[in-house]
């Protein structure tokens, strides 16, 4: 049994005002859900509030059904370790990393659009944060920064491509290939720009929040 309430009283989130009107939801659980729900919220040191709402929050990327779990759009979804999936990842030649990047942000990119949102960046970066991908993080000058722990260095920019410019990057653009071609270098360097801004993540030059966006 639930019920819902519509309240305009603004309220605060993790530190954040929300500026919208919000609802009040009322639903019954069992004893053992319940405890469970004290006993992780206890170990977050968050309120059960803010310990709801966080697992509510998933429901812009996951559907949680009988037999699996699914993305908003309707794929069967898994859930592993990054480590291992970054093992997996780095066994594959690097053209094979870029197609799987490639297709991995496009599943990103999907439910944005499913949800009305394909051009909104800090949209796609949360739901990336909320899968496990990489933490949002975001440097003073908005560079986005993705965590080398998410996987090697050609899937990240095939990734980080898809993500910005909603297209495929250059297969071309291996070591190999670069290796063996100055104006594919000269090419590579203008499109992708990698940047350093830290030795633990990765960054690019496209790869920036507008500032209207950031704030």
């Amino acid at each position: 049994m639930s019920s819902t309430k519509k309240s305009e009283k603004k309220s605060t989130v993790n530190g954040r005002k929300l500026k919208d009107s919000t609802s009040v939801i009322t639903v019954r659980i069992e004893d053992e859900l319940n405890k469970n729900l004290d006993r992780i919220k206890n170990e977050l040191g968050i309120s059960k509030a803010d310990l709801i709402r966080n697992y509510l929050e998933l429901s812009h990327c996951l559907i949680k059904q009988r037999t699996s779990l699914k993305s908003l759009n309707d794929r069967d979804f898994i859930i592993i370790k990054r480590s291992y999936l970054r093992k997996l990842i780095q066994n594959e030649e690097e053209a094979d990393q870029i197609d799987f990047g490639d297709k991995m942000a496009h599943f990103i990119n999907d439910i944005a659009t499913i949800k009305n949102k394909t051009d909104n960046l800090i949209f796609k970066l949360d739901l990336c944060n909320n899968l496990g991908f990489f933490r949002k993080y975001i440097d003073e000058e908005n560079y986005i920064l993705i965590s080398k722990k998410f996987g090697p260095k050609k899937f990240v920019e095939a990734f980080t491509w898809r993500l910005f410019k909603k297209k495929e990057m250059n297969r071309r653009f291996t070591e190999s290939e670069l290796d063996n071609s100055k104006s594919l270098k000269q090419q590579y360097n203008r499109d992708i720009h990698p940047v350093a801004r830290s030795s633990s993540y990765y960054s690019f030059e496209f790869a920036k929040i507008p500032p209207e966006e950031s704030e």
